[in-house]
């Protein structure tokens, strides 16, 4: 469940050589089961957990003096990225009370704002220091979600990242604190407000974006497969290829020319179905519902090639068919594939970076490798989450192809005001 809060042992001054584990508070990841199914042999649960990713936790040095406060690092402290990791640690983190994450049996809630804190991302586990890797190919991925509370400008959102099991610790040994801490995230996006990549701090050029946040000279990169980006009123699921293998530091050009990060998505309403997701319709979000995602190999094996993201719902014990596409110059497509992907970036006149960056054989060449499930809950600083849920780009005619996504105004979504009535 994602939802909105309105609506919805060791000396305690020791140091530690990298990018450490703070004393303060002991990690307790919090317990979060989850089930795989097979023909044969039904279902069998899992005893998991979740973490939260670092970016959002206190990081201090030995003496509890903070490295970052606000949007800003700490001169002394983190003169240069190398020093910084040696001198800083990552520490515990309140789940509940401070981030507003909890969870019971097989459900898991992340609240938008919870005092101070705004959002959240975690990473779902197989041990204490592991993450739980996935390899979706040939097989379909469940999940039950209630969006309805979460309005324009929220994103909820479930999806693959190409992420080391163990959070980057083994190929970069200043990493300490690892998948145990929530180190390691990468995204299609290369995103710069990572504080820490591989094992430095990611402080050079440090450019503040909010009271919050910042980016750095440094980005993330890696293949990242949206399962689920939502809110109460648009949704779309969108592979993103790269065509590096796993987590790539980047830097200038590099950081654009890597990754789809445009990405190749179906979103029912962009493409042409305005009464197909949304309060009281095909798809109703004010009531829970059940999202299918199966991903078909070219052989109906695993070791096959990637070549179709199919989409299914399930509520109230009825199996709903993905929408189908209605736009001029769109062939009839109701799944994910190369052939749709080509026509959809031919019709709307985007440039075809999915297919350049890999494709859908690219898509599921990071599959097999192995990828980390991320569930998290955001704002959008950038754009207000209008390529989600409104016309975008906003200089657009709203009539032209896949430029209306959903019946938000182009006003909408606005960090503060989604942040305030969060509180």
């Amino acid at each position: 469940m994602l939802k909105s809060t309105a609506l919805l042992s060791a000396s305690l001054f020791a140091i530690v050589k990298g990018q450490g584990i703070g004393t303060n508070l002991a990690e307790t990841h919090p317990s979060l089961s989850w089930s795989k199914c097979t023909t044969a042999g039904g279902c069998v649960s899992t005893a998991g957990s979740v973490v939260l990713d670092a970016n959002w936790r206190w990081v201090h040095n030995a003496a509890f003096t903070n490295c970052y406060t606000g949007n800003q690092w700490d001169a002394t402290i983190c003169p240069d990225p190398t020093t910084c990791a040696a001198n800083c640690q990552l520490d515990g983190a309140a789940y509940s009370s401070t981030y507003g994450i909890t969870s019971s049996g097989n459900a898991l809630t992340l609240n938008f704002v919870t005092g101070s804190n705004v959002g959240s991302r975690v990473y779902l586990m197989a041990s204490n220091t592991a993450y739980q890797m996935f390899k979706p190919i040939n097989q379909e991925f469940t999940f039950t979600v209630d969006l309805s509370t979460l309005p324009c400008g929220l994103n909820g959102a479930l999806y693959f990242s190409e992420m080391a099991s163990d959070g980057g610790s083994a190929a970069h040994p200043t990493n300490k604190a690892g998948a145990e801490y929530g180190t390691g995230y990468c995204d299609s996006q290369c995103p710069h407000d990572i504080k820490f990549i591989n094992g430095a701090a990611n402080m050079l050029n440090w450019t503040a974006t909010s009271t919050n946040s910042g980016t750095g000279m440094y980005g993330s990169c890696c293949s990242e497969m949206d399962i689920w980006e939502a809110n109460s009123i648009s949704a779309a699921y969108t592979p993103h290829p790269c065509t590096s293998t796993g987590l790539l530091e980047c830097s200038g050009s590099t950081c654009t020319s890597t990754c789809d990060q445009a990405g190749c998505d179906f979103n029912s309403y962009r493409w042409g179905d305005l009464n197909y997701y949304g309060p009281g319709m095909t798809v109703d979000t004010t009531k829970p519902f059940t999202v299918v995602t199966q991903f078909i190999s070219s052989t109906g094996t695993a070791s096959g090639t990637l070549s179709e993201i199919r989409r299914l719902y399930i509520q109230n014990g009825v199996t709903i068919q993905n929408s189908v596409t209605n736009i001029p110059g769109l062939t009839t497509y109701n799944s994910v594939s190369d052939a749709f992907c080509k026509a959809q970036k031919a019709a709307t006149g985007d440039t075809d970076t999915f297919e350049t960056m890999g494709g859908m054989a690219g898509m599921g060449a990071a599959m097999a490798r192995g990828m980390v499930l991320v569930l998290s809950i955001w704002d959008d600083y950038a754009v207000d989450m209008l390529w989600l849920d409104s016309d975008y780009p906003t200089t657009a005619s709203a009539t032209a192809p896949g430029v209306a996504r959903g019946t938000c105004a182009t006003s909408s979504g606005k960090p503060a005001t989604v942040e305030a009535a969060g509180s």
